[in-house]
């Protein structure tokens, strides 16, 4: 509570308690005959202490040249302890050659007081009193000014460290987001793409088929739940009273036969086949897998004519995981060098897969359709990524 309220006080208010005390002092203690040249010289001692903190430099100077002045006039005063103040302030805003220059014009102001005004040519005791209050001010500043660049870089190291979380929180909101932007792209993509061929068949057997086109219609009703299933599961990590991210686990690789039905409904056959088992392999991998066969045969059903058929082959080891998804669609026409990928499908795939320590091949296969290939390492982490 002390520091608090003298904080509150103006510096100036502080650096003027010590002149008027001095002041006060030279004018109830000393008789009338000396007072004007004693308070003349108390004055010029120690009220440049008020602007201390302001010019350092130019106050000690100042102060240094007042103590002159008394030498020469043969006056004693309290107010030399100005001397002291002055060069305590000195070496708090000065480097150490300063500090060392102001101690010596200040010890050489001691050693002529004492040969001034040592009693009965007693030298030795108070030039040794003089020089420990000497070098205990200079110390003091010295202490003060170290204290002070410590804090200094303390503050700074602290602004560093604060600023080095808020960019590596921006980096972890940025990295979530990206995150979150492929889950919904690879839930909508799929799941419209799916619903989109499902209504087409829909219509086309209404007709012909009755029942066809109703199972059409009850697999694009169950297509569009399983969406806002996914859908919240997805962003249920953005509200913490969303439940369904623990009631719905993570699709994964036992899910890719479900995927394949599906994707047969909508009139892309599909032959899955796993090899190894992947019960080993962790959550956040085994929906890497499924976000990149879903998003692979998405392209497919969107690209390949009508007629084509799918091939997904998942090879699961004890350190990595094999994806291969491909069709036997024609050879599609080749693009120019320059063009870059359209769409997100390819890049977000690229990326999932890199989590994993994985590069990603996507193109035209020799003998005709297309393929995509990348192999996932488990030993690469990448959960955050995935």
């Amino acid at each position: 509570m002390t520091v608090r309220h003298r904080d509150r006080v103006p510096p100036l208010v502080w650096d003027s308690v010590l002149p008027a005390l001095l002041l006060l002092n030279v004018v109830t203690t000393y008789p009338a005959r000396e007072l004007p040249v004693a308070a003349a010289l108390t004055a010029a001692l120690a009220l440049p202490l008020v602007w201390r903190r302001r010019a350092p430099f130019a106050v000690f100077a100042a102060v240094v040249a007042a103590a002159a002045v008394q030498w020469l006039a043969d006056v004693q005063l309290p107010a030399d302890v100005a001397l002291l103040v002055a060069l305590y302030t000195a070496a708090a805003h000065t480097g150490r050659r300063g500090t060392l220059l102001a101690a010596g014009v200040v010890e050489g102001g001691a050693v002529l007081a004492c040969l001034r005004w040592a009693s009965d040519g007693a030298f030795l005791t108070p030039f040794v009193a003089l020089s420990a209050t000497v070098v205990a001010a200079a110390v003091l500043g010295v202490n003060v000014r170290t204290g002070r660049a410590y804090l200094a870089a303390v503050q700074e190291r602290a602004e560093r460290l604060a600023l080095h979380q808020e960019q590596q929180a921006r980096l972890a909101v940025a990295e979530e987001r990206a995150r979150i932007a492929r889950e919904v792209h690879d839930i909508v993509t799929h799941n419209l793409s799916v619903m989109v061929a499902l209504t087409d068949a829909a219509v086309y057997a209404q007709h012909r088929s009755p029942d066809r086109a109703t199972a059409a219609m009850l697999q694009i009703s169950e297509t569009g739940r399983q969406a806002l299933t996914d859908m919240r599961r997805s962003l249920g990590v953005l509200r913490a009273d969303e439940p369904d991210a623990e009631r719905h686990p993570l699709p994964g690789i036992d899910r890719l036969a479900a995927l394949a039905d599906q994707m047969a409904a909508a009139g892309l056959p599909t032959r899955l086949e796993v090899r190894g088992g992947h019960a080993r392999v962790p959550a956040s991998a085994q929906l890497t897998v499924y976000r990149l066969v879903q998003e692979a045969l998405t392209n497919t059903l969107k690209h390949a004519p009508a007629g084509t058929r799918a091939t997904v082959l998942v090879e699961c080891s004890a350190g990595s995981v094999g994806v291969e998804v491909s069709d036997d669609g024609p050879r599609p026409a080749a693009l120019p060098a320059a063009a870059p990928p359209s769409g997100h499908g390819i890049p977000g795939m690229r990326e999932r897969a890199a989590a994993y320590g994985g590069t990603l091949r996507a193109g035209p296969l020799p003998g005709g359709g297309w393929g995509v290939r990348t192999r996932l390492l488990l030993g690469s982490g990448g959960t955050g990524a995935a």
